[in-house]
């Protein structure tokens, strides 16, 4: 059970004014800082959820079919399957039928049933399913609570620029952070 992205967000939850407004920044001298650290602290906060903030395209590779016939998805929230794909022994690629699916993508994890499926024919990722997750195409999508862990995170990154570089943060996780993202993390028993 492999993920990757293939198409990423074209946008980010919080724009450049709303964090400068946040940090009481009014020049423009770090806005290349803080447009990475906003980057950087959205992959932490989906890393940490298995959220998808703003609408991005993935593909979800895995080696044979659920027993229960109902695939999980844990990349949230899933908004629409775009295709699936079963290859055979040769390597050939077989489109399943999206005609009949259900999607119930409300759930975490979001559930994925298909009728008459064929069996794959690779013993590794030899089933392909691509699908499109995230809030909306905008930051105005995205929960406010989550855009206010990313402010405080963000602030945190920032305080702590001078000692740690730009490209190792996140440093560390400040004070109430992970009460504001605790009802979005997926519980596991």
């Amino acid at each position: 059970m492999t993920y990757a992205l293939t198409d990423p967000p074209l946008a980010e939850p919080l724009t450049l004014a709303e964090v400068k407004a946040h940090l009481r920044l009014d020049g423009d001298d770090e806005d290349a800082l803080l447009l990475s650290l906003v980057k950087t602290a959205r992959d932490f906060l989906e890393g940490e959820t298995g959220l998808c903030l703003i609408a991005q395209g993935w593909r979800f590779y895995l080696d044979r079919w659920p027993k229960d016939g109902v695939i999980r998805i844990l990349k949230s929230p899933v908004q629409a399957i775009q295709s699936v794909t079963v290859y055979d022994a040769d390597g050939a690629a077989i489109d399943v039928s999206l005609e009949d699916h259900l999607l119930d993508a409300a759930g975490r994890p979001a559930r994925l049933w298909l009728r008459d499926v064929p069996s794959p024919g690779r013993a590794v990722n030899g089933i392909e399913i691509d699908f499109s997750a995230g809030y909306g195409e905008a930051g105005t999508d995205v929960p406010d609570t989550l855009k206010r862990a990313m402010l405080i995170h963000l602030g945190h990154m920032f305080a702590f620029r001078g000692v740690i570089s730009a490209d190792q943060q996140p440093a560390g996780v400040p004070d109430g952070y992970e009460r504001l993202i605790a009802p979005f993390r997926m519980r596991r028993l």
